[in-house]
């Protein structure tokens, strides 16, 4: 392969992969399809059980929509943990099941299934609640948890926004005006990148802010269809990078990979200097932007995102009382120091076995306790839409639990069991309804 074709093709892996993001992000791709699925389920329809009761695994194998023979791996665990049952199982017209299991603590409990299939491989999970509803965290609140990020917000607030707005031709049109813009933050010099869309007709608008996931990934260029309903929408990254640029791609997946790669463990030794901290700040300075847009309504704002977004949607509505409703799809930043208590943690998985060599120490630890989504929700006081699913790997829903069963403010749940890291355009069509509905004052 000759030097140009490698740029080719290494410009279009970094396009796939930000696209990836993109889309999990916003909650708009499942599972693919494969000729060869896995398909494990639980003997309650609900997956939910009490504490004393037992679950019973059943696992089907289908090859083109047929049940098939098949010898099949499998692993029982409580998530994110070592297995407590693990074997190979031998499918007799394609179905079985496996011995039941219990859990004495509230929890999560995994079975992971894998069948090698001419020489490809195949998984299929299910992920059964154990007295969910009793699962607490395991973080702690610091004493100075509240002056810290007051201290924090005030010392942003002396910061000039500095705000400057570039319009994009190729997402304008009669019924939007769209925005790159770009506002001061934290420090002098420092900004915060977003595309605002608002919509056009000379009257007042409700205001939408949507934060980001994970990753370092540009605009898609496409027209945001909450603006294009009637909303403005403020939809922003985190790191200080321009959103639309020429060969973005390429730059955004070379930063992710080399000077951000690992961004959310930066200074993870120092409260003052952890990564989040500028982020979390810049989330409410986004609320300042908002309402100094002469188009918005100044009553009605709201914030939405999906992991590393769902946890700064929960961060942004529990520092600013102008948020009025939040929307949070399967949050990351939950329950951090799980992993240090014999269950699971949030992403990014600081304190799991493979990180804790590292960041298992006191200072670490105690800084974690400032950004854990857990302790904003504990003073939340902003009704909310949350979701996600039994089977997500990347934001586990031991650490989601413990997150929402501390909140006392008006909360609505919607769960698809068998979702990973992921929504179903179904969630993804009610809360953006309920969103909707919420800041236009429709009922």
């Amino acid at each position: 392969m000759g030097l140009n074709s490698m740029g080719s093709f290494i410009k279009l892996s970094i396009a796939c992969i930000s696209l990836f993001f993109t889309a999990l992000a916003y909650g708009q791709w499942g599972p693919s399809y494969t000729s060869v699925r896995v398909i494990v389920s639980a003997d309650h329809s609900d997956w939910n059980y009490r504490l004393g009761e037992s679950v019973i695994f059943s696992v089907s194998v289908y090859k083109n929509g047929n049940p098939i023979e098949a010898k099949v791996q499998y692993e029982i665990m409580p998530e994110k943990m070592d297995p407590i049952d693990a074997g190979i199982l031998y499918l007799e017209n394609g179905r079985a099941q496996l011995k039941p299991q219990q859990m004495k603590t509230p929890g999560y409990l995994r079975c992971k299934v894998t069948v090698d299939s001419e020489g490809k491989f195949y998984e299929g999970m299910a992920t059964v609640a154990f007295a969910n509803d009793q699962i607490m965290p395991t973080t702690t609140m610091p004493d100075d948890f509240e002056k810290f990020w007051e201290q924090t917000l005030l010392q942003n607030k002396d910061i000039p926004l500095n705000a400057k707005m570039t319009k994009i031709e190729a997402l304008s049109d009669e019924k939007l005006d769209v925005y790159q813009i770009k506002f001061q933050n934290f420090r002098l010099g420092s900004y915060i990148y977003g595309v605002l869309s608002v919509p056009r007709g000379g009257k007042k608008f409700p205001a939408l802010i949507k934060v980001p996931g994970a990753g370092v990934w540009p605009h898609f260029m496409v027209q945001d269809a909450d603006a294009l309903k009637g909303l403005i929408v403020l939809d922003i990254r985190i790191h200080g990078i321009p959103m639309v640029m020429n060969d973005h791609n390429e730059i955004y997946g070379e930063l992710w990979n080399a000077a951000l790669n690992d961004y959310w463990a930066f200074n993870l030794d120092n409260k003052e200097l952890y990564y989040y901290r500028r982020v979390y700040a810049g989330c409410v300075k986004a609320i300042d932007f908002i309402y100094s847009l002469p188009q918005f309504d100044q009553e009605h704002l709201g914030v939405s995102g999906g992991s590393q977004g769902g946890a700064l949607a929960i961060v942004t509505a529990a520092l600013d009382e102008r948020v009025d409703y939040l929307v949070s799809y399967y949050p990351a930043l939950c329950d951090l120091t799980g992993y240090l208590n014999g269950r699971a943690g949030g992403w990014p998985h600081l304190f799991d076995k493979n990180n804790s060599p590292f960041h298992a120490k006191e200072d670490k630890i105690e800084t974690s306790k400032y950004y854990d989504v857990v302790n904003f929700a504990r003073i939340l006081k902003v009704p909310g839409y949350y979701c996600w699913g039994y089977n997500d790997q990347s934001c586990p829903p031991t650490s989601i639990q413990s997150m929402y069963n501390v909140i006392k403010a008006p909360k609505e749940l919607g769960i698809m069991k068998d979702a990973g890291h992921y929504i179903y355009p179904k969630q993804k069509a009610v809360t953006d309804e309920w969103i909707f509905q919420n800041l236009s004052g429709i009922k």
